[in-house]
């Protein structure tokens, strides 16, 4: 009888999302279920029609259907080409922006565009910093805007999916260890029973005892029975 073919657990994410610690972790613990790495633009339509099990997305996001945990926020910065006057600043105050023309990253086709047309002088774009970093250029630089709502990325699972691959990838996430009683694995190790934690007691303790055999130790005030004397009758 063929064996069956190792379970695959589908992670999606979008772009700015590094989620190697978390992949290393799980490779590591578990080593017998493929993980499968995917990025999206809509990271959120991948999970909803059943192409990831578990997606990283960038919020807000609809959440209908879906359990949704916030993991961290993003800095926003400004996007500029190296000869605009804002980059002279270290935080580009609020108020700078205002007389600068703001690109809007959905017309401009994506945040990589973006970064491109603002690299040319046309305009500044607002992103959060690791997409600034992602589709970073030579002839365009970065700057953060204190002030700005910052974004959020969240981690997000189907609602009716309770598998235990899917429970455990979430734990790992949220910094739960391997021997966390909250992990799926841990909840189905076998546990030993009162009565082999007993017997385990027991042989630990035997382990630490002599055992004396053919003679007994000299009780104070007599002297002790020579190995193999017996003892004259009166």
């Amino acid at each position: 009888m063929p064996a069956d073919p190792p379970r695959t657990l589908s992670v999606g994410f979008v772009p700015g999302v590094t989620p190697g610690k978390w992949v290393a972790r799980w490779r590591e613990r578990h080593p017998d279920v493929n993980l499968a790495l995917h990025q999206h633009d809509d990271a959120l339509t991948a999970l909803l029609d059943g192409s990831d099990d578990v997606v990283f997305v960038r919020l807000p996001v609809e959440r209908t259907g879906i359990h949704l945990i916030p993991l961290y926020e993003e800095q926003p910065v400004a996007v500029m080409s190296r000869d605009n006057e804002l980059s002279l600043y270290d935080d580009v105050p609020l108020g700078e922006l205002e007389g600068e023309l703001l690109l809007d990253i959905e017309e401009c086709g994506g945040p990589k565009t973006a970064v491109e047309v603002a690299a040319t002088g046309a305009g500044v774009v607002v992103l959060p910093m690791s997409l600034a970093r992602l589709y970073a250029r030579k002839d365009a630089v970065h700057r953060p805007v204190p002030g700005l709502p910052v974004t959020t990325i969240g981690i997000a699972w189907r609602v009716e999916d309770e598998s235990d691959d899917v429970e455990e990838f979430i734990g790992i996430v949220r910094g739960r260890t391997a021997r966390s009683s909250r992990q799926p694995s841990q909840r189905e190790a076998p546990k030993k029973t009162a009565s082999q934690k007993a017997a385990a007691k027991k042989a630990a303790a035997g382990g630490n005892t002599r055992e004396q055999k053919g003679g007994g130790k000299a009780q104070p005030g007599k002297p002790a029975r020579p190995p193999g004397s017996r003892g004259r009758r009166r």
